[in-house]
């Protein structure tokens, strides 16, 4: 029942809206009541596409196909501007970012960096030499090596070096292997820990045994892994740190590649460069990411939760189960990022790749997690949307947004009751995001691939739904074919049959709605996505609602109210903050799990694992940063052997040897020198051509070697137009050397459907064998781009591969 008004005096401000009789007693109350119960605003809109300042930008790749504006206050380093007058280009060079001394003081533009401390070649410190470090990388990082098999290989070596007249040993034992490991200054960040614990109202009955247990936490610095990784040379081709907007230049159409090529980045840093202070600073978000995962059922439940920074990790034994225990792992988040907090309101200077200083600023970025870490995070019931407040019973149904004022304003203004009824909050939670400057939770929450769409919205709730008695036409595997765990890569691999498997034994409409869906997830997966791409993501999507509808008519389903498959109506706007969805995705953390987790704990004695877990990451971290450090200074090149051999001065009559002994080494080209990247010497076919000439009889190819010429003009002349070369010209590249034939190459390449770091490194073996496995020739089959502007698989023609040569 509604209450009536009170007198004026108390109550002088009435709700404008009707139906509504609240009175308030001052403006503030009026407004916090209109942001809860009659907010004005819808789903957010899409960006406008922004129009390009055709009078600062500069252009990238190839053929001026692409251009970029970055921001003028903080883009992190000086850049080309190319300015369009008259349709000539002029170049012109302008500092926005300024390198500055360790003090922070603005260097004058030109001003080189410091010079880098130069390092002898032979100064493998701890390490004793070359061979040392090579065999700890080895036995710890690449073969994982038990430690009573250490001792035993050591033990082995050893004999054998005595047995050859030699007085020492590379390593004693395991021991001291790990010491010089551990010695190794680089990639030191120290591991610090606190402990956690409920201090709560414990019940008399039903008490959980968290409640009276002390969780240890254990962290690195996340300000000292930022720094690491701004000063790793690894990392030089794969940073970008300017926020910029990035358009073709045929049709100024916007294009979302990498994450500064998004709206949120481009929002925050307009937001940091009101403060004049902040200009020439160089803008560093801090992407977040954490995955519960299990190690081990059968000897107890044993559940990590890491907190991932990056590249860097750092696990922590929080549990779980409870709004109390959900508080506690707040708590720890926070306490754990609270040393990146001062440099968000003040820039701090950090050393970076390039070997200058730069003042930097941070900001915490997108948070990368699936729906149940979502919910542990937005501090919201579970069926609940993370990114709006559609109610849990319809979830399709278009509401607001979530955001950390709104939710501010809903606690203060409801009760817990409908607070958890009407808007699916835990009013007694607060995010952890509530304790850093412009951090709002519901924003940063980003689109999840593989929970959300492969594993959700695919496999859980479509694939599932489709196999039931209604379509019985179906073959169905009850017992799952004894799989244990669905991967993301089964998922993919039956999302590539599914279709023409339940053609035929499926209503049409069904059809229809799984290639909407596959469709959608395809459109998403992309690396660059653009206006055009965005809109056919909604066409998709609008698509599968409509045939969706035919699980409901043929009663297999009362509601499709999901929250993984609710998510995608959030894809669009998520895409125009944080740019394309693969380089936020989840899958990064669980191809870290193993890594970071699991594979330590295997390696551990289980028994009091955490500690040994930690010790080996850190070791691990010291080992990665050591070569490294090896490689920017020339000290990798080559394998143990070779740089033995070479040390060792051999002489003129001993160098085939040598070189045939080489794999990575650099050495002067030889007649024995058969280095190629891309084919292996064990692929060379023997009895095989060594002339072009010679290959062209073989291949019945009779103009072989006008086809080579051709093909080195191509590569010597890659701007003049073919009718202008002239025949001097021609005849000029005339081919007649030896040749080496190969039976197989190596082709590595980025999977355009998971692109999210090096786990979407791919290779493939394409094989032209004369006698495959003694049986008929196999000549594989491969695609060739013949028109690079064409769109798609449109531009590529199929061809049969005849031999592969080099010389």
């Amino acid at each position: 029942m509604l209450q009536s008004p009170q007198e004026p005096s108390s109550l002088c401000i009435p709700c404008t809206k009707p139906r509504c009789n609240r009175w308030f007693r001052n403006r503030s109350g009026y407004t916090q009541h209109m942001n809860a119960k009659h907010p004005t605003f819808l789903m957010p809109p899409h960006s406008p596409s922004l129009a390009p300042d055709i009078t600062d930008f500069e252009f990238i790749g190839t053929g001026d196909r692409l251009y970029r504006n970055y921001h003028p206050f903080l883009s992190g380093k000086s850049f080309n501007h190319s300015i369009l007058l008259n349709n000539i280009k002029k170049y012109t060079h302008t500092y926005i970012a300024h390198p500055c001394d360790p003090d922070g003081t603005f260097l004058p533009p030109g001003a080189p960096p410091p010079p880098i401390t130069e390092k002898s070649l032979d100064d493998w410190t701890p390490y004793g030499s070359h061979i040392e470090f090579k065999l700890a990388d080895y036995l710890f990082t690449k073969n994982q090596t038990p430690t009573h098999s250490i001792d035993q290989l050591l033990n082995i070596w050893a004999a054998s070096l005595v047995q050859a007249g030699s007085k020492c040993t590379v390593f004693s034992d395991h021991h001291n292997l790990y010491k010089k490991i551990d010695n190794t200054p680089l990639g030191d960040v120290k591991w610090q820990s606190f402990s956690v614990k409920y201090t709560g109202a414990i019940p008399d009955e039903g008490a959980l045994p968290w409640m009276e247990d002390s969780h240890d936490v254990w962290f690195h610095d996340p300000c000292k892994v930022v720094r690491n990784m701004l000063t790793n040379p690894d990392f030089a081709m794969e940073m970008n740190l300017q926020p910029y907007r990035e358009f073709a230049t045929e049709n100024h159409e916007c294009q979302w590649k990498d994450f500064m090529s998004g709206d949120w980045s481009w929002a925050h840093t307009d937001k940091i460069s009101k403060d004049p202070d902040t200009h020439g600073s160089t803008f560093v978000p801090v992407i977040l990411g954490s995955d519960k995962t299990t190690v081990s059922v059968a000897t107890g439940q044993n559940d990590y939760y890491p907190l991932y920074a990056s590249i860097s990790n750092v696990q922590n034994n929080v549990c779980c189960a409870h709004c109390n225990a959900v508080a506690l792992f707040h708590s720890s988040l926070s306490f754990i990022l609270k040393n990146l907090k001062p440099a968000m309101m003040k820039p701090e200077v950090a050393h970076f790749r390039d070997g200058h200083y730069w003042r930097v600023i941070y900001r915490l970025g997108p948070y990368i997690a699936d729906y149940e870490e979502q919910v542990l995070l937005a501090c919201i019931l579970r069926n609940w949307c993370a990114k709006c407040l559609s109610c849990r019973r319809n979830l399709n149904e278009i509401n607001i947004c979530r955001s950390r004022s709104h939710t501010n304003a809903l606690i203060k203004e409801c009760d817990s009751g409908m607070l958890k009824s009407e808007y699916g909050l835990v009013g007694k939670l607060v995010p952890f995001t509530n304790n850093f400057p412009c951090a709002d939770i519901h924003e940063l929450l980003t689109p999840d691939i593989l929970h959300q769409l492969i594993k959700g919205a695919y496999k859980d709730h479509l694939v599932k739904i489709t196999a039931v008695p209604p379509f019985p036409g179906l073959c169905r595997f009850p017992q799952g074919r004894h799989f244990k765990q669905w991967t993301g890569d089964d998922s993919k691999a039956l999302m590539k049959v599914y279709l023409p498997a339940i053609e035929g034994y499926v209503p049409v409409d069904v059809v229809h709605a799984f290639r909407a869906l596959l469709e959608f997830c395809y459109l998403v997966h992309h690396n660059v996505i653009t206006e055009k791409s965005l809109s056919e993501i909604e066409d998709a999507l609008t698509w599968f609602h409509t045939y969706c509808k035919v699980f409901k008519t043929t009663g297999v389903v009362t509601t499709f109210s999901l929250p993984r498959q609710h998510s995608m109506s959030h894809y669009v706007h998520l895409i125009r903050l944080f740019s394309a969805p693969n380089g936020l995705c989840s899958l990064i953390m669980e191809s870290k799990h193993i890594k970071a987790v699991k594979e330590p704990w295997r390696h551990s004695s289980q028994f009091k694992v955490l500690g040994q877990m930690l010790l080996i990451n850190q070791r691990l971290d010291k080992l990665a940063a050591s070569c490294v450090d090896f490689c920017v200074h020339g000290m990798l090149t080559g394998t143990c052997l070779s740089a033995v051999l070479t040390s060792l001065k051999p002489s003129a009559d001993s160098q085939p040897a040598i070189c045939s002994a080489q794999t990575d080494a650099e050495e002067p080209h030889t007649d024995l020198d058969l280095q190629e990247p891309s084919m292996p010497k064990s692929a060379k076919g023997r009895k095989r051509a060594q002339s072009v000439h010679a290959l062209a009889n073989e291949l019945d190819i009779l103009h072989l070697a006008d086809l080579v010429s051709q093909f080195l003009v191509g590569q010597l002349y890659p701007d003049m137009d073919p009718t202008e070369v002239p025949d001097s010209l021609i005849d000029c590249p005339w081919f007649d050397v030896k040749i080496w034939v190969f039976n197989s190459a190596v082709s590595v390449f980025f999977a355009l459907s998971n692109l999210s770091g090096i786990g979407g490194m791919k290779h493939e073996y394409i094989r032209v064998s004369p006698k495959w496995r003694s049986g008929h020739a196999c000549k594989d089959c491969m695609f060739v781009i013949t028109d690079p502007n064409a769109h798609g698989m449109q531009g590529m023609d199929i061809a049969q591969v005849l031999t592969f040569f080099s010389f």
